[in-house]
């Protein structure tokens, strides 16, 4: 059967989303930030689903504004989490890694000064802690936990089997989703060209759809012209490092 997939936008309309798919069993995907418990308890039962029974809570990275009131609903809910152990120490802080951050433009520059990036919330304890692809079958949901590396070492994607793919912050609308359906690259990753590989890889599985968690859903043809013009300047870096 066909996973529905339910925008709950926590910030704005599209400028900080969570998502809840709905399969043979519901499945939630991000927590936002520490203040989002509420709205996204209440965008649950909107879908008209109850929030205790979802089958499992889904963190795609370490940055507080995707997990931000994750602990919060594991103990409302009682619903397992699952994240990749490679950002545990993030989850277990209730921060991110300032220091591992490089910021990508002026904006940013700019952005990793501000509180939002910098916010502090209640520590996770992941109850699934996932070190590479894991299929949600059996949890109700046709499709797979994918890691995605790059934009933190343990960032995953979810890929559903109708060609959807839930894909954290590989990429944003533009400046953090304010121009909704323009691919860029966010303010920051930790590893930038690992994240360029990570979403060229997720690209060649054949999604035709991106959502993400800073805009609006983008078709993965407009996302891979613009992944082929950042490839082609990451190129260029290599080769010419002296002009960049």
């Amino acid at each position: 059967m066909n996973t529905k997939i339910v925008k709950i936008p926590v910030l704005g309309d599209h400028l900080v989303n969570t998502f809840l798919l709905i399969g043979r069993r519901p499945v939630l995907i991000d927590c936002g930030m520490p203040s989002s418990g509420d709205r996204i308890w209440n965008g649950i039962v909107a879908a008209g689903v109850d929030p205790t029974d979802l089958e499992m809570i889904i963190v795609t990275h370490g940055h507080v504004d995707h997990f931000g009131a994750a602990a919060e609903l594991q103990t409302r809910t009682g619903v397992p989490v699952a994240a990749h152990e490679a950002d545990l120490a993030t989850y277990q802080a209730g921060h991110s890694d300032r220091t591992k951050r490089q910021p990508i433009g002026v904006f940013g520059h700019l952005f990793t000064r501000t509180p939002p990036p910098n916010e502090v919330t209640r520590p996770l304890q992941p109850d699934l802690l996932l070190t590479g692809e894991y299929g949600l079958q059996e949890h109700g949901i046709d499709g797979r936990i994918i890691h995605t590396p790059g934009h933190t070492p343990g960032s995953v994607s979810v890929l559903l089997d109708q060609g959807d793919l839930i894909a954290g912050d590989m990429l944003t609308g533009g400046f953090l989703g304010l121009l909704q359906y323009s691919p860029s690259n966010p303010p920051f990753h930790d590893d930038p060209d690992q994240a360029l590989d990570s979403l060229q890889a997720a690209l060649r599985m054949g999604p035709h759809t991106l959502h993400i968690g800073h805009g609006g859903p983008m078709p993965a043809t407009s996302v891979q012209r613009w992944l082929d013009r950042q490839l082609a300047q990451k190129v260029s870096r290599r080769q010419h490092p002296a002009a960049h």
